[in-house]
């Protein structure tokens, strides 16, 4: 599970793109959401940058609640076109993020396998979520990965793989030679325990790796045959966020975080889900609530409050 523990978790959604409702051409309208934990305090809570990284590839954004009805989030999954999964530090099997991601992604399984492209990506925790999800079993093994930016290396997979495939050769470059992607996590799938899981070998492809000084673990993966992606390392914190001294700000990083980003949005594009009427898509919107800043005492520049 990611290192930093906030008082919730979120899952980002990113919703309906078409700028014409009737004709639909190109999805040219993105949003995003997410799934929190409950606090004492607020029923959601969710960080801020993963919005600021959607909205900056063209997407907008959607808070989605833990706790909802089967028949609540199915309405959702009909009016958005995909599903991101943060990170955070709750329990990947009994939380309420674990339950609303278990619903949005056996929909997404389902939909794919009916030809209605819909992309689910996880980071961090959401990407150890992925592991059990498609597994059926907590795979994970600690690490000495706590707050550490890395170089990704490359396997031969990755040269062909949708998400790698179209970056420009100086990004990918700078991606296995500096630095750039930053690491908060306690728990990884190591190359041993992917290997050992038919279940994971099956469905995902490993496109990176990294190690912590003892094993080798995957640090970026994609399905085979579905739209699922996911980074054990968050690229959404390199231009946004200054809280902690180890997170890269270079340009390359920071290039790399937008062609990331890029990447999924344009995965998104690709669906045709919409909201049923256009009042019902504006309430959904991330816009209806305020972004409070918790820079000074937290591992966050920004969070929302629900």
């Amino acid at each position: 599970m990611c290192r930093q523990r906030p008082p919730y978790t979120c899952c980002t959604i990113v919703v309906n793109c078409s700028e014409n409702r009737k004709k639909r051409r190109a999805n040219n309208r993105c949003f995003g959401s997410r799934i929190a934990e409950t606090s004492g305090l607020h029923n959601v809570i969710c960080c801020g940058i993963i919005c600021e990284v959607l909205e900056s590839a063209g997407a907008r954004v959607v808070p989605v609640k833990v706790n909802q009805s089967h028949q609540e989030y199915e309405r959702l999954f009909n009016s958005i076109n995909g599903v991101l999964f943060p990170g955070g530090g709750v329990n990947l099997t009994t939380s309420g993020y674990a339950e609303a991601a278990r619903v949005f992604y056996n929909l997404a399984l389902k939909a794919n396998s009916e030809g209605d492209y819909f992309p689910v990506w996880g980071t961090c925790l959401g990407f150890e979520e992925l592991t059990y999800l498609t597994s059926g079993k907590f795979l994970l093994s600690h690490t000495n990965t706590t707050g550490v930016a890395l170089p990704l290396v490359f396997t031969k997979d990755s040269r062909n793989s949708r998400l790698f495939r179209n970056f420009p050769a100086d990004i990918l470059e700078a991606l296995a030679s500096e630095p750039l992607t930053e690491n908060s996590h306690q728990w990884s799938l190591t190359m041993e325990s992917y290997n050992k899981s038919e279940e994971l070998r099956m469905f995902y492809k490993v496109l990176t790796t990294n190690f912590d000084g003892k094993v080798e673990f995957v640090s970026t993966m994609e399905a085979y045959k579905f739209p699922f992606y996911g980074t054990q390392w968050h690229p959404e914190k390199n231009p946004f966020e200054w809280t902690r001294p180890y997170i890269p700000h270079s340009p390359n990083a920071v290039k790399a975080t937008f062609f990331m980003a890029d990447f999924f949005v344009n995965e998104a594009r690709k669906s045709s889900h919409q909201f049923p009427s256009k009042e019902e898509e504006s309430e959904a919107l991330i816009y209806q609530y305020n972004a409070t800043y918790t820079g000074e005492k937290s591992a966050f520049e920004q969070i929302y409050l629900f």
